[in-house]
């Protein structure tokens, strides 16, 4: 396991704290704790282009604090911070050392680790509670950019027959692996990829990812969809809703709802 690099950064607002993500997120950062006054960014050391995140430090006028995490010191560092999230009385997302939370139709473990994905961003968040409002039950489901296999977890908890989940990040494939064994979801089938499949048939696909993943594959995702079959789209600004609605009705898609929060959106689609 290699070494990861903390980023501090200070923040005034959620807005702006959103608006740091999104633009981290395509310098290459993958996970992400949000608090009142500062965000903390994370990287494989490797994968850090240091000239690259200096100068957007240059750009957007901020001053930083650059530590670096060794993998046995992790646990620590997220335990202190992870929290339970609750999704009205839907869903639960809680860690292992987390006592259970009553009331709720799903219980979810998630380890996270360097992985995303625990409900506490808005857009994993929104996301769960679109997948309320789906049937799951016995269809097939592909999870694009799994992170730590909440969403797939969900899908198989709510009744799905068949649930593929996919990662580029082989941290997050150990961490989703971790999770789905936990929650007694050992029949998620998991793969360490960087493409939808080329070959297969679905009827929900949930890709939380961000833009440029979401436009490079939107056609992939509409060929991999039954008749009717459902695409949830979320990791991605306000200021792209009109690039990926665009680019979602020229590739055979219907609009169905937009969801927000703070400066992120989910995007509900349906293949004609």
């Amino acid at each position: 396991m290699e070494d990861y690099s903390e980023i501090i950064i200070p923040v005034s607002s959620e807005e702006q704290s959103s608006l740091f993500i999104a633009s981290l997120t395509a310098l290459g950062f993958e996970g992400f704790v949000e608090e009142a006054t500062i965000l903390k960014a994370y990287i494989p050391t490797s994968q850090l282009n240091q000239a690259e995140f200096n100068n957007w430090c240059t750009r957007c006028e901020v001053l930083v604090q650059q530590n670096l995490v060794k993998p046995n010191n992790w646990n620590q560092q997220w335990e202190s911070n992870f929290q339970p999230v609750k999704v009205e009385n839907f869903a639960v997302v809680r860690a292992s050392f987390h006592n259970p939370i009553g009331g709720v139709e799903h219980d979810i473990i998630i380890n996270p680790k360097m992985s995303f994905g625990t409900g506490h961003h808005a857009t994993t968040y929104m996301m769960i509670d679109q997948m309320r409002g789906i049937d799951f039950w016995h269809k097939r489901v592909l999870d694009f950019g799994t992170g730590t296999g909440v969403l797939a977890i969900l899908s198989k908890k709510m009744g799905a027959t068949y649930v593929a989940a996919i990662d580029n990040d082989s941290w997050s494939i150990e961490n989703a692996t971790e999770n789905i064994q936990l929650n007694d979801t050992a029949e998620i089938v998991i793969n360490c990829a960087a493409y939808p499949p080329s070959q297969d048939t679905f009827d929900v696909i949930l890709a939380n990812i961000n833009k440029s993943v979401l436009l490079r594959f939107i056609s992939n995702f509409h060929s991999l969809l039954t008749p009717n079959g459902l695409l949830l789209l979320s990791g991605f600004l306000r200021d792209d809703v009109e690039d990926l609605s665009s680019v979602a009705q020229t590739n055979g898609f219907i609009i169905e709802h937009f969801q927000f929060q703070n400066e992120w959106v989910l995007l509900r689609l349906k293949r004609q």
